[in-house]
């Protein structure tokens, strides 16, 4: 085991991912996920060398999630305070208006994540959760948030705000925020390394899709719009997240049903999206196993697809073209299908799919000819947040 590494935790809204780097390289020493969290089917893993660790037991809560992650290391042999570790780095979602830089966490630090809470409720809590975890089985160790919401800081006035009460938005620091930052950030990053063309030179649409999904417009380097607001709300349909509504919903539910706007928010963050379509499942997997028999699963995959689509037209129009179209984060990687019908249609975009290379996954999944091309870049959102602790801690 290399000699210095930091431990990542990156507390999803279903799942935990974790991995172990080390920070010089930038090589993995060791990896894993808690996935499905609160499912009758949870999964656990831990990758270690040539060891493959799996556990199939229900993983109840993210507190679960975290002991889980800490008894894999000790199984494998490999307890965390005999691997080197120089530092915990934990991804958070919202930064709210004051954290975008990466900071070292104190008491000051958890509190103001917990009064962000209600900005991010399927996220914060968890990662709140998981740094108060971390910090009683790792106190000695220094620990760092990462924002999600860093990477959109500085978007143009025109994609940040509101058409709303400025003296309002202005009292409540209410603007889009944009999220998966780390992921598009380091994405994006990917792309230019592997053209090895200037970051400054490309024009691109990134599709972070998995449990929660979103997509940018980035133009060399820097994000000019995102899909996301003020919450991880906005948006492209997801697992449990509704995605872009009209307000006038609130209100219309209020009147018809005596709903209140707690019971609104917990509607469109936990019951909504691919879930609250299909009746059934929040997992692409399972409503792809199920389309051809279930009417409400192709439903609820086709609107998915759809409003990704609709997105990268609108992300274009912002472009004025684009030189690339990537696929990142769970589902897309890893689906072929959804990859394919989000691309159908877009030709005059200048992406021509080509099939066997979607299928197989390779890099680049348009034909040779296309005037743009689409590609997969698989994200690593904890190798994004090690970097970004080691630069702290080197200052």
């Amino acid at each position: 085991m290399m000699s210095r590494s930091v431990l990542v935790l990156n507390s999803g809204s279903s799942s935990v991912k974790f991995q172990l780097i080390d920070p010089d390289s930038g090589a993995s020493l060791a990896d894993g996920i808690v996935e499905r969290i609160g499912e009758d089917a949870s999964a656990a893993s831990l990758t270690l060398g040539e060891m493959d660790l799996t556990r199939g037991d229900r993983v109840a809560d993210h507190e679960a999630a975290l002991r889980t992650t800490f008894e894999l290391f000790d199984e494998a042999g490999a307890h965390l305070n005999t691997v080197g570790l120089v530092a915990v780095g934990h991804r958070v979602v919202h930064g709210g208006p004051d954290l975008y830089r990466p900071t070292l966490v104190d008491d000051a630090l958890v509190s103001k994540l917990e009064e962000l809470a209600p900005l991010a409720p399927l996220h914060n809590p968890p990662a709140v959760l998981g740094i108060r975890v971390a910090l009683k089985a790792l106190p000695d160790l220094p620990h760092v948030a990462v924002f999600d919401t860093a990477f959109f800081h500085n978007l143009p006035p025109a994609a940040a705000t509101y058409a709303i009460d400025r003296d309002i938005a202005e009292r409540w620091h209410i603007r889009r925020y944009g999220f998966h930052g780390t992921s598009h950030q380091y994405v994006s990053e990917q792309v230019a390394a592997f053209l090895d063309v200037p970051l400054a030179k490309l024009s691109q649409i990134v599709l972070h899709l998995g449990n929660g999904a979103s997509a940018s417009a980035i133009v060399g380097g820097r994000p000019v719009d995102t899909s996301m607001g003020l919450t991880p709300m906005e948006g492209l349909v997801m697992g449990t997240r509704s995605g872009d509504i009209d307000p006038g919903v609130v209100a219309w539910l209020a009147h018809a049903e005596g709903m209140t706007a707690d019971e609104f928010h917990v509607m469109v963050n936990s019951k909504s999206g691919l879930l609250g379509v299909s009746e059934t499942s929040s997992d692409v997997r399972d409503l792809l196993e199920r389309e051809s028999s279930d009417v409400r699963a192709a439903e609820a995959i086709a609107l998915f697809c759809y409003q990704a689509k609709k997105w990268i037209g609108a992300l274009a129009a912002v472009l004025g073209g684009l030189d690339t179209l990537v696929f990142a984060g769970g589902i897309g990687e890893n689906s072929a299908v959804i990859r394919e019908r989000i691309c159908d249609g877009l030709g005059f975009l200048g992406i021509e799919l080509d099939p066997a290379r979607n299928t197989a996954a390779a890099a680049i999944i348009t034909t040779p000819s296309s005037p743009a091309t689409a590609r997969i870049i698989r994200t690593d959102e904890e190798l994004y947040i090690a970097t970004k602790v080691a630069q702290l801690l080197a200052t």
